[in-house]
């Protein structure tokens, strides 16, 4: 474990020579000339009101942790190439509590910002709130619609992305794995993702994305599975305050008795959903509003539902997120949220999240 840190902080150093890329990771935005090291840390506490046992006494839990604690360098190599390099360190975001590689790409730009071909590891082109960068969100966590339909937020595989925040036509096109985060392929097939936003005016865009492809069954003697995802987005940004909002909607079509994969954190696959054979649809849809005050205070709130199966009465959940981030300066912020969750079933599963972020 000790080796893997000092190889990613040796690799940084090694680095310092170049210029800037537009990154697809979880930093977002450009760096900005010359090799950069770059990173941020999440350090946050989080209470879980689970409510109480037969005997009356709390099952509540709370901790501290870092929710993201990630290292990387990003830059370019004379002529027209780019590259970037990220690692995780927060020792809690796998089971091994190791620092794993998150995204790592190389980028041809000769032909930018009409089309950059970059081949590696990174998100994957679907979603306006999965696309946004992990220190840049409104909210402390991605909204469950987004976790399960957009998934798996990282894979491996070849892009071609072409325009830029000032341009009138944005698009990213992706010939993916399909499994996720650090996975081989484990079919013949890859997955098409693909993103395409419009920007009529300076505060306004919308767009959409896809994603189809075939994944395993649970007998390899089977027909593969067919998977499709679509997705529709929305952003208005005028004058500190903002409003967004995505709808998606998905079919798994399982040919046989099949373990659907359940998506989770920044990539990874988190479990499986054993389901028989059979056509299952998903759906979901966030709505979310913020507004930056003088004061460097900028209330939030936000609204977002998931429909695991359209066929099963009692397949979904709601969540109510309300809170507020504080921008201590340019480069740190407090976001405080408390998250209502409304299931089928009364359960009591609410959170209250206070996250101090700090980039570098």
């Amino acid at each position: 474990m000790k080796a893997i840190y000092r190889l990613s902080i040796l690799f940084a150093v090694l680095l310092l020579t170049s210029t800037s890329v537009f990154s697809q990771g979880c930093m977002g935005g450009d760096s900005g000339g010359g090799v950069k090291v770059r990173g941020f840390i999440q350090p946050q506490w989080s209470y879980d009101f689970l409510g109480t046992d037969d005997d009356g006494n709390s099952l509540d839990e709370n901790s501290f942790y870092f929710n993201r604690a990630r290292l990387g360098v990003l830059g370019s190599i004379i002529y027209d190439i780019d590259y970037y390099f990220f690692m995780e360190m927060s020792p809690f975001k796998t089971p091994a509590a190791t620092p794993y590689l998150l995204d790592a790409y190389v980028s041809y730009t000769r032909f930018a910002p009409y089309a950059k071909i970059s081949l590696g590891q990174f998100k994957s082109p679907f979603s306006l709130e999965q696309n946004t960068g992990c220190s840049e969100l409104f909210t402390v966590n991605r909204s469950d619609v987004v976790t399960q339909l957009a998934g798996p937020m990282r894979d491996m595989g070849v892009m071609v992305s072409g325009g830029n925040d000032t341009t009138l036509i944005r698009y990213s096109v992706g010939y993916m794995n399909g499994t996720g985060l650090g996975v081989y392929d484990d079919n013949g097939n890859k997955h098409m993702v693909g993103r395409l936003t419009i920007k009529p005016l300076e505060f306004m865009h919308f767009g959409g994305s896809f994603r189809t492809g075939k994944v395993n069954p649970t007998n390899p003697d089977s027909v593969k599975n067919d998977l499709y995802r679509y997705a529709a987005e929305m952003k208005i940004d005028y004058k500190n305050f903002m409003i967004q909002g995505e709808y998606m909607m998905g079919l798994d079509r399982l040919y046989s008795a099949s373990m659907v994969p359940i998506y989770g954190g920044c990539g990874g696959i988190v479990g499986y959903d054993t389901k028989t054979a059979g056509d299952y649809h998903k759906s979901g849809y966030y709505v979310m509003a913020s507004d930056k005050t003088n004061w460097n205070l900028e209330p939030v709130i936000k609204f977002d539902s998931y429909t695991a199966d359209a066929d099963t009465t009692n397949a979904w959940s709601d969540r109510f997120t309300v809170g507020f981030n504080y921008f201590i300066n340019d480069y740190s912020r407090l976001q405080v949220n408390y998250v209502y969750v409304n299931e089928p079933t009364a359960i009591t599963n609410d959170m209250f999240i206070i996250q101090l972020q700090a980039k570098f």
